[in-house]
């Protein structure tokens, strides 16, 4: 009896590729931070910028799980892992990480891969010339910090964008990025696909920006392994993937961007009286349409220095970090076109673009 996470779409997509479904695996460390590193952690979000204690622990407690994850699979006779996840949960004042995934097996295994693509993601991948190795990650826990907290402070009297904070926020996503690279680089990939970017905080004044993907290796990108600046990476979906690649474009690397804006205290007191009165609030109006238009330019910036093409696959969010200072943050995929990069279908699978449902939903917090 095989107990499997797949839906019957991933089954079959997974099927035409000679994959098939086992048993659902799962891996898991309770990890303690620790009274010095508490200590050092606190003293450290006065400063602001990483706090690497926590990055390490979080890190750490992460690749456990998924080594376990793993070595489960293993045991098993699995050719990989399909739809990985890593999560964290905190259980009596301790963190506990939790890897889990569908183990798939083949006829003639090769080289063992975890991946956190789906079935059917896994298909598009694959068809599209990315052969999964390795589930792979970066992350950063971070803080605003008191001290440059000071120094922004003055800052937000006035409207507009608040240098010191976009500039930290900026290398902060930069370098989880980064290490995601370094991570595939290691394992012999020269692309990650299905980048998936999540922002969660951790323990009071703590957050940590984390970056996953499938660590994969194209052909037409390089022979071999590569150094972590040309590993290409992508926050495409599978099926956006393939239709690309079918047009000739191959990603160039996820590019992005973030801008730190302040409406300011005179701006705060003239907003606060004119929402008395119905109608637009004309000046708050132009200042975040600014700030859009200072990080759709960033972008731009960094997808030329990458010699793309364009920028697809964007999505601008807001967010409030505390009363009256917002964040712009710009993610999306720069491409270029690549000579010989077609799948190896002439069309796409209809299965492959199905979105399953889930049946089971929790509802009341």
């Amino acid at each position: 009896m095989i107990i499997s996470g797949l839906s019957g779409n991933e089954i079959y997509c997974l099927a035409r590729k000679g994959l098939f479904p086992a048993e659902l695996t799962v891996g898991n460390s309770v990890r303690s931070l620790g009274f010095a590193g508490s200590l050092g952690s606190s003293l450290k979000t006065l400063a602001g910028g990483e706090i690497e204690a926590i990055t390490r622990m979080i890190s750490e407690g992460r690749h456990a799980a998924i080594q376990r994850m793993t070595e489960e699979a293993q045991r098993h006779g699995a050719a990989g892992v399909a739809g990985v996840t890593s999560e964290l949960k905190t259980l009596s004042g301790y963190t506990e990480f939790i890897s889990q995934g569908t183990a798939v097996t083949a006829p003639t295994p090769g080289r063992f891969f975890t991946t956190s693509a789906s079935g059917t993601e896994l298909f598009c991948h694959l068809d599209a010339g990315f052969v999964p190795i390795a589930f792979v990650m970066g992350n950063v826990a971070y803080a605003l910090g008191i001290g440059r907290g000071l120094t922004g402070g003055l800052r937000t009297m006035a409207k507009g964008e608040v240098r010191e904070y976009s500039e930290m926020y900026n290398r902060i996503r930069h370098l989880a990025l980064w290490r995601m690279k370094e991570e595939a680089a290691r394992a012999g990939a020269n692309a990650v696909v299905d980048v998936k970017i999540e922002i969660r905080p951790f323990g009071p004044g703590v957050v940590e920006l984390l970056m996953t993907g499938t660590a994969s290796h194209h052909p037409r990108l390089a022979p071999g392994p590569v150094t972590p600046d040309r590993v290409v990476t992508s926050e495409l979906t599978g099926p956006e993937l393939w239709n690309l690649a079918l047009m000739g474009y191959s990603p160039a690397d996820l590019v992005m961007a973030t801008s730190v804006y302040s409406i300011g205290l005179v701006g705060g007191i003239g907003t606060a009286f004119s929402g008395l009165a119905r109608g637009e609030l004309a000046e708050l109006t132009k200042l975040i349409y600014h700030a859009r238009e200072n990080c759709l330019e960033l972008v731009r910036r960094e997808a030329s220095a990458l010699g793309a093409e364009r920028v697809v696959g964007n999505k601008l969010t807001i967010r409030e970090l505390s009363q009256g200072m917002i964040e712009l943050i710009a993610t999306g995929t720069a491409l270029r076109r690549l000579e010989g990069i077609a799948p190896a279908s002439p069309e796409l699978i209809p299965q492959a673009i199905i979105r399953d449902d889930d049946s089971l939903t929790l509802g009341g917090g």
